[in-house]
């Protein structure tokens, strides 16, 4: 009976491990997808018909055509993107190059006829209003008429795993679990994301609030101990933010479109709903972010120098008063793989694997800290919830195709027999209620300077490995892919010149 009771102890207390995620992918021959079993399908009947009227000849040339369209199809890279991906990828962005929209100047000696430093490329139709909730606090509703989207930004300040007991973090990770599969349930939402940002300290605060709480009659020592913590504190020290945005579609049910007006009456009155089921995950006082907070934080973004100019017209009480027209940088340039803006260099990379296998609950803390070879670091988690009806069809789509890869060979490999089982399981899972969630990261990395940027790579490159996620620069798109990873709600996916269907099938 001791050895029972021991055992069970055992059980109970083995820390608990997190997977069962799969990237979706369509049913092909030989791993080519549904596109390239169409294009080898269509090829056949080509050769075919080119046999019948030109002979050998035509039909040697259509299948050398055939060949090579499927030979790019079926070469990928480690990221699994084919070489017929990477080619149309770089010419997209040789086409960019050559008509110079990688090049943006605003401001009074910019190319705007307006003179405003607007934000650049997919927010810069974007519009800012501020309402208020049911508690009375101001939020910050934003909107962008190209695909009729309207964002709330909630700040969170979540406490961390340090010091807390393992029970509990399995309880925040169970409730976030909960509060992302009940996007789902949630009238006209779009898409959510999590930013966490790191920065350096700039120590300001930390001396407005040391100065505000000096006493006339205080000690010496005490007063030279303040001043030195005040002096060294700073350095090395950072600031963590956490901030969920939540895009919501701008129709009703009846596909009507709806105005700003009525939109910021109905989030006011689901923003305290939502911002207090967000205090069991762990994200802390939860509350929305006003829009003289949102345009500091993307202003600093595009430009970090501005940081200590607004840390100091705070400590001195004075507010920045920015509006939405003067957050964009003042110049900007995308490169093949880097970014520069204003007065800082960065780099945004995009996940092309979640972690394989379980990982732990804490699998992601040290991609999220600070790190003292990069700046300011941004870590964003996209997601994309899906209602009851669309994750049923997709769970059982996904059941299909990893069913038939396993069987369309007389020797299936581990891989594929894998993908089955997780496939069956989480269609399982389904079936029993649990939600389905598409999800990605974008991860983005500035400095302040050019000689900066092979540290700051070395860096995100380990910090990649020991999250177990696999990273790739987002070659031709780092500036469409910095404003990814900003908190502002931008659905990529309703931005894509290419049909996210055939991406997929691609």
């Amino acid at each position: 009976m001791r050895d029972q009771v021991a055992a069970a102890d055992n059980v109970r207390t083995a820390p608990r491990t997190y997977g069962n995620w799969r990237a979706p992918a369509s049913a092909g021959i030989a791993g080519m997808g549904m596109l390239g079993t169409v294009i080898m399908m269509f090829g056949l009947v080509i050769t075919m018909i080119a046999t019948l009227a030109s002979g050998v000849a035509g039909a040697l040339v259509s299948l050398m055509i055939v060949g090579t369209i499927l030979l790019l199809l079926m070469t990928k890279d480690k990221h699994g993107h084919s070489a017929l991906q990477r080619l149309s990828t770089r010419i997209g962005w040789q086409r960019a190059k050559m008509a110079r929209h990688n090049i943006y100047r605003s401001g009074p000696l910019g190319r705007t006829a307006w003179g405003k430093f607007q934000l650049p490329g997919l927010a810069a139709a974007s519009q800012l209003s501020e309402y208020q909730d049911s508690y009375g606090r101001p939020f910050a509703l934003l909107f962008y008429p190209s695909t009729r989207h309207f964002t709330v930004v909630i700040n969170a300040e979540p406490d961390g795993a340090s010091l807390v007991d393992e029970d509990q973090v399995d309880v925040w990770v169970a409730h976030w679990g909960q509060w992302l599969a009940s996007l789902g349930h949630e009238p006209g939402i779009v898409a959510a994301s999590v930013t966490v940002e790191t920065a350096p300290d700039t120590g300001i605060r930390l001396r407005r609030e040391v100065s505000h709480n000096m006493q006339d009659g205080s000690p010496a020592i005490a007063r030279a101990m303040l001043a030195e913590v005040i002096q060294t504190y700073p350095e090395g020290s950072a600031l963590v933010s956490a901030r969920v945005a939540l895009t919501f579609k701008g129709t009703d049910r009846n596909g009507k479109r709806r105005k700003e007006d009525d939109m910021g009456r109905e989030l006011a009155s689901r923003l305290p709903a939502l911002t207090q089921s967000l205090n069991s995950t762990g994200a802390g006082a939860a509350r929305p972010v006003a829009a003289q907070e949102l345009c500091e934080t993307v202003r600093i973004a595009y430009d970090p120098a501005a940081a200590v100019l607004i840390d100091e017209a705070r400590s001195q009480g004075i507010s920045p008063e920015l509006q939405w027209t003067d957050v964009g940088p003042a110049g900007a340039q995308a490169f093949w793989d880097k970014y520069r803006h204003d007065s800082a260099w960065s780099i945004t990379w995009q996940m092309t694997q979640a972690p394989r296998g379980e990982v732990f609950s804490s699998v992601l803390s040290q991609l999220v800290g600070p790190h003292p070879d990069i700046d300011r670091k941004r870590v964003t988690l996209l997601y994309r919830p899906l209602d009851a009806a669309t994750a049923a069809r997709m769970v059982e789509a996904d059941k299909r195709n990893a069913s038939f890869r396993a069987t369309a060979s007389a020797r299936p490999s581990a891989r594929s027999m894998a993908e089955a089982r997780a496939a069956e399981r989480t269609a399982q899972e389904e079936a029993r209620g649990a939600g389905l969630v598409n999800f990605g990261m974008v991860v983005t990395g500035t400095v302040m300077s050019a000689e900066q940027l092979p540290d700051m790579v070395a860096a995100i490159d380990n910090l990649g490995a020991t999250a177990r996620v696999l990273l790739r620069p987002a070659y031709g798109s780092q500036d469409s892919a910095f404003v990814a990873g900003l908190p502002l709600g931008i659905v990529m996916q309703s931005h894509l010149s290419v049909p996210a269907g055939l991406r997929e099938a691609l």
